[in-house]
């Protein structure tokens, strides 16, 4: 074959490709991965799952027209199966994976063609899954979930919910390194003391907490990176214990217990997520899609906490507030 051939041969090969996927997944149920650090791989299996967010991505399906079991099949893998995820790859035709924690990183040690659609990765261009938003150049596409720029609008719900407080806290891990940067730059303009706790892994929570307390903090703010999302209802019980409030980046603490949280509806990320896998089934290539930013945000506040810390809600909290758990 000589080298005009040859080419055009390769050319026709990346055009088909996804002609032939397309083709494949017609002919059997399309077989999708469900990786999430939110809990356990029980709460996330079959056609009625207990898991909030993976519920939300099979409603998704469903209004897309989609019939659990006759056109997709699912196979999760939870917090508790982390380590399988290499298996996870090389069993399914795409992958719906949580963007927080090592997740990501792991999927793409492990492969360079397998789609993958992100449910809210913190930055997924600075993390190195895309080459950039409007293009994402690979294997990686889907929702990102904008936690620095968010930081700020945080810490100011936080110094409302907590206007005593002097020294504040930021907790993050090392898969979101950008985030005290940014807290302590805007921490500072607010007045506070901004003090960096880092947690490399699950084991060093307590003692993240004793670090709060002898440093003097009055308020936290938690983001929902990988360690600490699958960790929420032990923060928010240590919080309660501490008696420090607390602002989150996602509802899913404030539901364990957590103060309060404002940050990107994580289920409607998680069911739009299911547009990704219907054009990708359909013929679009991942490298093509353009990553989203979330355009639905929740301010979610848990007047049972407030009371346990004897803290008083102001108006102006409340009436911003998409909902007060009470």
């Amino acid at each position: 074959m000589d080298r005009r051939s040859f080419v055009r041969s390769i050319g026709f090969a990346t055009l088909t490709w996804p002609m032939a996927v397309r083709a494949e997944t017609s002919r059997r149920p399309a077989r999708l991965g469900i990786v999430s650090i939110g809990g356990p791989t029980a709460d996330m299996t079959g056609p009625l799952p207990r898991n909030r967010t993976v519920r939300a991505f099979l409603r998704g399906m469903a209004e897309l027209g989609y019939v659990f079991g006759r056109d997709f099949v699912t196979e999760a893998r939870g917090t508790d199966a982390l380590s399988t995820l290499p298996e996870l790859v090389h069993r399914v035709d795409m992958v719906v994976a949580t963007g927080g924690g090592t997740v990501l990183s792991s999927l793409k040690e492990t492969t360079h063609t397998i789609p993958i659609i992100m449910t809210a990765a913190p930055d997924p261009v600075a993390q190195g899954y895309a080459q950039g938003l409007a293009r994402p150049g690979g294997n990686f596409t889907g929702m990102s979930l904008q936690t620095l720029e968010l930081t700020g609008k945080r810490l100011q719900i936080l110094k409302e919910l907590a206007p005593a407080a002097q020294v504040a806290a930021v907790f993050w891990d090392p898969t979101n390194p950008e985030l005290w940067p940014a807290a302590q730059a805007f921490g500072q303009t607010q007045g506070w003391k901004m003090v960096s706790v880092e947690i490399r892994d699950s084991s060093e929570i307590e003692k993240a907490f004793k670090v709060a307390l002898d440093a003097g903090v009055g308020a936290i703010l938690v983001p929902a990176s990988g360690v600490l999302f699958s960790r929420g209802s032990q923060i928010a019980q240590f919080a309660a214990q501490s008696r420090i409030p607390a602002i989150y980046e996602l509802r899913p603490f404030v539901d364990a217990g957590g103060l309060a949280s404002y940050g990107a509806d994580i289920e409607d990320i998680w069911r739009r997520a299911a547009t990704y896998v219907d054009k990708i089934i359909k013929g679009a290539h991942p490298a093509e899609l353009p990553i989203e930013q979330p355009t639905k945000f929740e301010l979610v506040i848990n007047a049972r906490a407030a009371r346990a810390l004897s803290l008083t809600l102001p108006p102006s909290i409340l009436i911003r507030a998409d909902d007060v758990i009470d």
